[in-house]
Protein backbone atom coordinates (compact mmCIF):
# COMPACT_ATOMS: atom_id res chain seq x y z
CA UNK A 1 0.00 0.00 0.00
CA UNK A 2 1.40 3.63 -1.02
CA UNK A 3 -0.11 6.82 0.36
CA UNK A 4 -0.42 10.30 0.44
CA UNK A 5 -3.24 12.49 2.22
CA UNK A 6 -3.21 15.76 0.08
CA UNK A 7 -6.61 16.66 -1.61
CA UNK A 8 -7.97 13.65 -1.20
CA UNK A 9 -12.03 14.81 -1.70
CA UNK A 10 -11.64 15.83 -4.86
CA UNK A 11 -9.24 13.50 -6.16
CA UNK A 12 -10.57 10.75 -9.10
CA UNK A 13 -10.63 7.11 -7.79
CA UNK A 14 -11.19 3.76 -9.47
CA UNK A 15 -11.67 0.43 -7.80
CA UNK A 16 -11.09 -2.31 -10.30
CA UNK A 17 -11.65 -6.10 -9.71
CA UNK A 18 -10.27 -9.49 -10.21
CA UNK A 19 -12.59 -10.27 -13.19
CA UNK A 20 -12.41 -7.00 -14.92
CA UNK A 21 -15.37 -5.00 -13.42
CA UNK A 22 -14.62 -1.15 -12.69
CA UNK A 23 -16.32 1.46 -10.93
CA UNK A 24 -15.25 5.21 -10.65
CA UNK A 25 -15.68 7.43 -7.80
CA UNK A 26 -13.82 10.08 -5.23
CA UNK A 27 -10.55 9.05 -3.06
CA UNK A 28 -11.89 8.89 0.54
CA UNK A 29 -9.21 8.85 3.09
CA UNK A 30 -5.66 8.60 2.49
CA UNK A 31 -4.93 8.82 -1.43
CA UNK A 32 -2.75 6.17 -3.17
CA UNK A 33 -3.46 2.58 -3.84
CA UNK A 34 -4.09 -0.91 -2.08
CA UNK A 35 -5.06 -4.63 -2.81
CA UNK A 36 -7.19 -6.92 -0.59
CA UNK A 37 -10.28 -9.39 -0.85
CA UNK A 38 -13.40 -7.28 -1.54
CA UNK A 39 -16.17 -8.23 0.85
CA UNK A 40 -19.26 -6.27 1.93
CA UNK A 41 -20.88 -5.69 5.57
CA UNK A 42 -24.28 -4.96 5.79
CA UNK A 43 -24.11 -3.37 9.19
CA UNK A 44 -25.66 0.20 9.63
CA UNK A 45 -23.79 1.19 12.70
CA UNK A 46 -20.26 0.29 14.29
CA UNK A 47 -18.46 1.05 11.33
CA UNK A 48 -15.40 2.60 14.41
CA UNK A 49 -15.98 -1.03 15.57
CA UNK A 50 -15.50 -2.85 12.04
CA UNK A 51 -12.33 -0.88 10.81
CA UNK A 52 -10.33 -1.74 14.24
CA UNK A 53 -11.25 -5.44 13.94
CA UNK A 54 -8.37 -7.54 13.46
CA UNK A 55 -10.37 -9.98 11.56
CA UNK A 56 -10.85 -7.67 8.64
CA UNK A 57 -6.93 -7.41 7.88
CA UNK A 58 -5.95 -7.71 4.11
CA UNK A 59 -9.60 -7.15 2.93
CA UNK A 60 -11.62 -4.29 1.59
CA UNK A 61 -14.96 -3.78 3.23
CA UNK A 62 -17.90 -2.18 1.24
CA UNK A 63 -20.54 -0.77 3.40
CA UNK A 64 -23.62 -1.78 2.25
CA UNK A 65 -25.53 1.00 4.23
CA UNK A 66 -25.34 4.41 2.00
CA UNK A 67 -24.74 7.50 4.39
CA UNK A 68 -21.50 6.47 6.35
CA UNK A 69 -19.11 8.33 8.49
CA UNK A 70 -22.48 10.30 10.40
CA UNK A 71 -21.18 9.79 14.13
CA UNK A 72 -17.27 10.82 13.20
CA UNK A 73 -14.67 8.83 15.01
CA UNK A 74 -13.95 8.95 18.82
CA UNK A 75 -11.31 7.80 21.12
CA UNK A 76 -13.46 5.17 23.31
CA UNK A 77 -14.88 2.36 20.51
CA UNK A 78 -12.13 1.07 19.17
CA UNK A 79 -11.90 -2.49 18.88
CA UNK A 80 -7.65 -2.82 18.77
CA UNK A 81 -4.93 -0.16 18.59
CA UNK A 82 -4.99 0.64 14.50
CA UNK A 83 -7.79 0.30 11.47
CA UNK A 84 -6.76 -3.13 10.18
CA UNK A 85 -8.86 -2.73 6.63
CA UNK A 86 -6.85 -2.73 4.05
CA UNK A 87 -9.27 -0.44 1.88
CA UNK A 88 -12.77 1.60 2.43
CA UNK A 89 -15.39 1.61 -0.08
CA UNK A 90 -18.59 3.91 0.78
CA UNK A 91 -21.45 5.37 -1.02
CA UNK A 92 -22.52 9.27 0.70
CA UNK A 93 -20.11 10.07 2.95
CA UNK A 94 -21.32 12.34 5.66
CA UNK A 95 -19.99 15.78 5.12
CA UNK A 96 -20.19 17.21 8.95
CA UNK A 97 -20.00 14.71 12.11
CA UNK A 98 -22.63 15.07 14.42
CA UNK A 99 -22.28 13.18 17.88
CA UNK A 100 -20.92 14.70 21.45
CA UNK A 101 -18.36 11.86 21.47
CA UNK A 102 -16.86 12.69 17.93
CA UNK A 103 -13.14 13.72 17.94
CA UNK A 104 -12.28 14.24 14.54
CA UNK A 105 -14.10 13.25 10.99
CA UNK A 106 -13.78 9.44 9.09
CA UNK A 107 -11.99 10.94 6.45
CA UNK A 108 -9.27 12.01 8.58
CA UNK A 109 -8.76 9.50 10.72
CA UNK A 110 -8.69 7.17 7.50
CA UNK A 111 -6.20 9.42 5.59
CA UNK A 112 -4.26 9.75 9.32
CA UNK A 113 -3.49 5.87 9.35
CA UNK A 114 -3.28 5.77 5.49
CA UNK A 115 -6.03 3.74 4.65
CA UNK A 116 -7.22 3.88 0.94
CA UNK A 117 -11.01 4.35 0.35
CA UNK A 118 -13.42 5.18 -2.70
CA UNK A 119 -16.46 7.24 -2.27
CA UNK A 120 -19.28 8.27 -4.98
CA UNK A 121 -19.75 4.48 -6.15
CA UNK A 122 -22.70 2.46 -6.60
CA UNK A 123 -22.13 0.25 -3.54
CA UNK A 124 -25.31 -1.43 -4.49
CA UNK A 125 -24.58 -2.62 -7.89
CA UNK A 126 -21.11 -3.43 -6.44
CA UNK A 127 -22.78 -5.59 -3.53
CA UNK A 128 -24.72 -7.37 -5.73
CA UNK A 129 -22.21 -8.16 -8.02
CA UNK A 130 -20.23 -9.40 -5.08
CA UNK A 131 -23.07 -11.71 -3.90
CA UNK A 132 -23.15 -12.87 -7.88
CA UNK A 133 -19.60 -13.67 -7.83
CA UNK A 134 -18.40 -14.15 -4.90
CA UNK A 135 -15.51 -12.03 -3.15
CA UNK A 136 -12.48 -11.53 -4.92
CA UNK A 137 -9.41 -9.65 -5.75
CA UNK A 138 -9.90 -5.76 -5.33
CA UNK A 139 -7.40 -2.62 -5.71
CA UNK A 140 -8.53 0.93 -5.02
CA UNK A 141 -6.11 3.30 -7.23
CA UNK A 142 -6.25 7.27 -6.52
CA UNK A 143 -4.28 10.44 -7.57
CA UNK A 144 -0.78 8.90 -9.07
CA UNK A 145 -1.37 5.77 -8.96
CA UNK A 146 -4.75 5.71 -11.43
CA UNK A 147 -2.93 4.13 -14.63
CA UNK A 148 -4.65 2.62 -17.37
CA UNK A 149 -7.42 0.11 -16.80
CA UNK A 150 -6.03 -3.03 -18.06
CA UNK A 151 -2.88 -2.26 -16.06
CA UNK A 152 -4.53 -1.92 -12.86
CA UNK A 153 -6.17 -5.33 -13.79
CA UNK A 154 -2.62 -6.97 -14.20
CA UNK A 155 -2.10 -5.78 -10.70
CA UNK A 156 -5.24 -6.70 -8.94
CA UNK A 157 -4.36 -10.10 -10.66
CA UNK A 158 -0.91 -10.42 -8.66
CA UNK A 159 -2.01 -9.77 -5.84
CA UNK A 160 -2.16 -12.44 -3.16
CA UNK A 161 -5.52 -14.56 -2.70
CA UNK A 162 -7.07 -15.06 0.65
CA UNK A 163 -7.83 -18.63 0.73
CA UNK A 164 -4.32 -20.40 1.79
CA UNK A 165 -3.82 -16.52 3.87
CA UNK A 166 -2.28 -17.02 7.38
CA UNK A 167 -2.53 -13.71 8.90
CA UNK A 168 -2.86 -14.79 12.91
CA UNK A 169 0.57 -14.09 13.86
CA UNK A 170 0.41 -10.76 11.87
CA UNK A 171 -2.17 -8.91 13.93
CA UNK A 172 -1.68 -11.06 17.32
CA UNK A 173 -0.04 -9.18 20.16
CA UNK A 174 3.62 -10.37 20.29
CA UNK A 175 3.82 -10.16 24.04
CA UNK A 176 1.38 -11.36 26.61
CA UNK A 177 -1.01 -9.03 28.73
CA UNK A 178 -3.54 -8.88 31.20
CA UNK A 179 -7.18 -7.45 31.55
CA UNK A 180 -7.94 -7.32 35.07
CA UNK A 181 -11.38 -8.65 36.40
CA UNK A 182 -14.14 -6.01 37.27
CA UNK A 183 -14.60 -6.68 40.95
CA UNK A 184 -13.83 -9.85 42.38
CA UNK A 185 -12.26 -12.40 40.48
CA UNK A 186 -13.67 -15.54 40.34
CA UNK A 187 -11.52 -17.21 37.75
CA UNK A 188 -8.60 -17.10 35.47
CA UNK A 189 -8.66 -17.31 31.61
CA UNK A 190 -5.82 -18.31 28.98
CA UNK A 191 -7.15 -16.27 25.74
CA UNK A 192 -5.07 -17.12 22.81
CA UNK A 193 -4.86 -14.23 20.63
CA UNK A 194 -5.57 -14.82 16.87
CA UNK A 195 -6.76 -11.45 16.10
CA UNK A 196 -8.79 -10.56 19.23
CA UNK A 197 -11.20 -7.53 19.85
CA UNK A 198 -10.91 -5.53 22.77
CA UNK A 199 -14.26 -6.03 23.85
CA UNK A 200 -13.70 -10.23 24.44
CA UNK A 201 -11.80 -9.47 27.37
CA UNK A 202 -13.68 -7.04 29.03
CA UNK A 203 -16.55 -9.37 28.92
CA UNK A 204 -15.16 -11.90 30.54
CA UNK A 205 -13.47 -9.27 33.19
CA UNK A 206 -17.33 -7.83 33.43
CA UNK A 207 -17.71 -11.69 35.00
CA UNK A 208 -14.70 -11.37 37.19
CA UNK A 209 -12.53 -13.14 34.88
CA UNK A 210 -8.90 -12.38 34.78
CA UNK A 211 -7.82 -12.59 31.10
CA UNK A 212 -4.27 -13.69 30.07
CA UNK A 213 -3.86 -12.68 26.38
CA UNK A 214 -1.24 -14.85 24.67
CA UNK A 215 0.71 -14.54 21.48
CA UNK A 216 -0.50 -16.67 18.82
CA UNK A 217 2.38 -18.75 18.95
CA UNK A 218 1.63 -19.58 22.59
CA UNK A 219 2.33 -22.90 23.32
CA UNK A 220 0.24 -25.38 25.26
CA UNK A 221 3.05 -24.87 28.05
CA UNK A 222 2.28 -21.35 27.85
CA UNK A 223 -1.21 -21.95 28.34
CA UNK A 224 -1.18 -23.74 31.47
CA UNK A 225 1.73 -21.64 32.75
CA UNK A 226 -1.10 -19.06 33.98
CA UNK A 227 -3.04 -22.11 35.75
CA UNK A 228 -6.29 -20.90 33.87
CA UNK A 229 -9.80 -22.46 35.13
CA UNK A 230 -10.42 -22.09 30.97
CA UNK A 231 -9.08 -21.52 27.57
CA UNK A 232 -10.53 -19.38 25.07
CA UNK A 233 -9.46 -18.94 21.14
CA UNK A 234 -10.24 -16.10 19.81
CA UNK A 235 -11.86 -14.29 16.26
CA UNK A 236 -8.82 -13.70 13.23
CA UNK A 237 -8.19 -13.30 10.29
CA UNK A 238 -6.84 -15.70 7.34
CA UNK A 239 -7.94 -19.38 6.12
CA UNK A 240 -8.36 -21.92 8.96
CA UNK A 241 -6.80 -24.50 7.03
CA UNK A 242 -3.25 -23.00 7.43
CA UNK A 243 -3.70 -23.01 11.02
CA UNK A 244 -1.97 -25.91 12.41
CA UNK A 245 -0.60 -24.61 15.74
CA UNK A 246 -3.90 -23.23 17.06
CA UNK A 247 -5.36 -26.66 16.34
CA UNK A 248 -2.39 -28.55 18.03
CA UNK A 249 -2.44 -26.15 20.93
CA UNK A 250 -6.15 -26.30 21.24
CA UNK A 251 -5.91 -30.16 21.06
CA UNK A 252 -3.79 -30.66 24.04
CA UNK A 253 -6.60 -27.73 25.72
CA UNK A 254 -9.34 -30.80 25.08
CA UNK A 255 -7.14 -33.73 26.02
CA UNK A 256 -6.92 -32.09 29.54
CA UNK A 257 -10.44 -31.57 30.04
CA UNK A 258 -9.87 -27.72 30.70
CA UNK A 259 -13.26 -25.47 29.45
CA UNK A 260 -12.67 -24.30 26.50
CA UNK A 261 -14.44 -21.45 24.42
CA UNK A 262 -14.11 -20.02 20.78
CA UNK A 263 -14.99 -17.65 19.31
CA UNK A 264 -15.18 -17.33 15.03
CA UNK A 265 -11.90 -18.35 14.06
CA UNK A 266 -11.86 -19.87 17.28
CA UNK A 267 -14.81 -22.01 15.81
CA UNK A 268 -12.73 -23.03 12.97
CA UNK A 269 -10.01 -23.87 15.24
CA UNK A 270 -12.35 -26.41 17.35
CA UNK A 271 -13.78 -27.96 13.89
CA UNK A 272 -10.53 -28.63 12.62
CA UNK A 273 -9.16 -29.87 15.92
CA UNK A 274 -12.28 -32.21 16.08
CA UNK A 275 -11.89 -34.13 12.56
CA UNK A 276 -14.00 -31.53 10.87
CA UNK A 277 -12.81 -29.94 7.94
CA UNK A 278 -13.42 -25.98 6.74
CA UNK A 279 -14.38 -24.21 3.39
CA UNK A 280 -14.57 -21.08 1.81
CA UNK A 281 -17.63 -19.32 1.45
CA UNK A 282 -19.25 -17.52 -1.49
CA UNK A 283 -19.26 -14.05 0.05
CA UNK A 284 -19.27 -14.71 3.59
CA UNK A 285 -21.36 -13.04 6.91
CA UNK A 286 -20.50 -9.86 7.80
CA UNK A 287 -22.71 -7.31 9.76
CA UNK A 288 -24.85 -6.89 12.63
CA UNK A 289 -27.81 -8.44 11.56
CA UNK A 290 -27.48 -12.12 10.70
CA UNK A 291 -30.21 -14.22 12.58
CA UNK A 292 -28.71 -17.79 14.27
CA UNK A 293 -30.41 -20.36 15.70
CA UNK A 294 -29.18 -21.64 19.01
CA UNK A 295 -30.27 -25.45 18.56
CA UNK A 296 -29.54 -26.29 22.26
CA UNK A 297 -32.76 -23.73 23.15
CA UNK A 298 -34.65 -22.77 20.00
CA UNK A 299 -33.98 -19.33 20.70
CA UNK A 300 -32.79 -17.54 17.36
CA UNK A 301 -30.61 -14.60 17.74
CA UNK A 302 -29.81 -11.55 15.72
CA UNK A 303 -25.76 -11.67 15.67
CA UNK A 304 -23.21 -9.97 14.74
CA UNK A 305 -21.00 -11.82 11.85
CA UNK A 306 -17.31 -11.31 10.52
CA UNK A 307 -16.11 -14.70 8.33
CA UNK A 308 -15.35 -15.90 5.07
CA UNK A 309 -14.72 -19.68 6.33
CA UNK A 310 -17.15 -22.35 7.72
CA UNK A 311 -16.60 -25.74 9.74
CA UNK A 312 -18.12 -28.78 7.30
CA UNK A 313 -19.61 -30.47 10.08
CA UNK A 314 -23.02 -32.58 9.98
CA UNK A 315 -25.92 -30.56 10.94
CA UNK A 316 -28.68 -33.77 11.37
CA UNK A 317 -26.63 -35.90 13.61
CA UNK A 318 -23.95 -36.48 16.60
CA UNK A 319 -20.62 -36.87 15.32
CA UNK A 320 -17.46 -39.01 16.81
CA UNK A 321 -14.23 -37.44 17.08
CA UNK A 322 -11.27 -38.27 19.20
CA UNK A 323 -12.45 -36.30 21.98
CA UNK A 324 -16.10 -37.61 22.27
CA UNK A 325 -19.05 -37.00 20.32
CA UNK A 326 -20.15 -33.52 18.75
CA UNK A 327 -22.75 -31.94 17.59
CA UNK A 328 -23.70 -28.51 15.81
CA UNK A 329 -25.19 -25.98 18.24
CA UNK A 330 -25.68 -23.02 16.38
CA UNK A 331 -27.14 -22.59 12.73
CA UNK A 332 -27.29 -19.56 10.07
CA UNK A 333 -30.84 -19.32 9.44
CA UNK A 334 -30.21 -17.99 5.89
CA UNK A 335 -27.87 -20.49 4.47
CA UNK A 336 -27.73 -22.99 7.47
CA UNK A 337 -24.19 -22.42 7.77
CA UNK A 338 -22.79 -23.94 11.23
CA UNK A 339 -22.48 -21.35 13.90
CA UNK A 340 -21.22 -23.12 16.89
CA UNK A 341 -20.21 -26.41 17.32
CA UNK A 342 -20.41 -28.04 20.67
CA UNK A 343 -18.52 -31.54 22.72
CA UNK A 344 -21.08 -33.57 24.42
CA UNK A 345 -18.28 -35.48 26.85
CA UNK A 346 -16.19 -32.62 27.57
CA UNK A 347 -16.70 -29.15 28.50
CA UNK A 348 -15.80 -27.13 25.34
CA UNK A 349 -18.09 -24.90 22.67
CA UNK A 350 -17.61 -22.76 20.23
CA UNK A 351 -19.52 -20.07 18.06
CA UNK A 352 -18.79 -18.82 14.52
CA UNK A 353 -19.93 -15.36 15.13
CA UNK A 354 -19.38 -12.42 17.38
CA UNK A 355 -21.32 -12.65 21.24
CA UNK A 356 -19.07 -9.60 21.96
CA UNK A 357 -20.92 -7.89 19.77
CA UNK A 358 -19.55 -4.08 19.73
CA UNK A 359 -21.37 -1.95 18.76
CA UNK A 360 -24.49 -4.94 19.52
CA UNK A 361 -26.51 -6.33 18.64
CA UNK A 362 -26.64 -8.00 22.37
CA UNK A 363 -28.74 -11.24 22.23
CA UNK A 364 -25.57 -13.69 22.26
CA UNK A 365 -23.89 -12.36 25.44
CA UNK A 366 -25.50 -15.06 27.21
CA UNK A 367 -22.47 -17.13 25.89
CA UNK A 368 -20.11 -15.72 28.05
CA UNK A 369 -22.14 -16.91 31.24
CA UNK A 370 -22.44 -20.44 29.46
CA UNK A 371 -18.98 -20.23 30.03
CA UNK A 372 -18.57 -19.39 33.08
CA UNK A 373 -20.91 -22.52 34.02
CA UNK A 374 -18.88 -24.41 32.87
CA UNK A 375 -15.53 -22.91 34.84
CA UNK A 376 -18.05 -23.23 37.86
CA UNK A 377 -19.00 -27.43 36.88
CA UNK A 378 -15.06 -27.81 36.58
CA UNK A 379 -14.13 -26.11 40.08
CA UNK A 380 -17.39 -27.98 41.57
Amino acid sequence: MTTSTRGAAKTPAVLVLEDGRVFRGRAYGAVGETFGEAVFSTGMTGYQETLTDPSYHRQVVVMTAPHVGNTGVNDEDPESKRIWVSGYVVRDPARVPSSWRSRRTLDEELAAQGVVGISGIDTRALTRHLRERGAMRVGIFSGDAVKDDSALLARVQEAPQMKGANLSAEVATTEPYVVPAIGEKKFTVAAVDLGIKGMTPHRMAERGIEVHVLPATATVEDVYAVNPDGVFFSNGPGDPATADHPVSVMQGVLERGTPLFGICFGNQILGRALGFGTYKLKYGHRGINQPVQDRTTGKVEVTAHNHGFAVDAPLEKVSETPFGRAEVSHVCLNDNVVEGLQLLDRPAFSVQYHPEAAAGPHDAAYLFDRFVSLMEGQRA
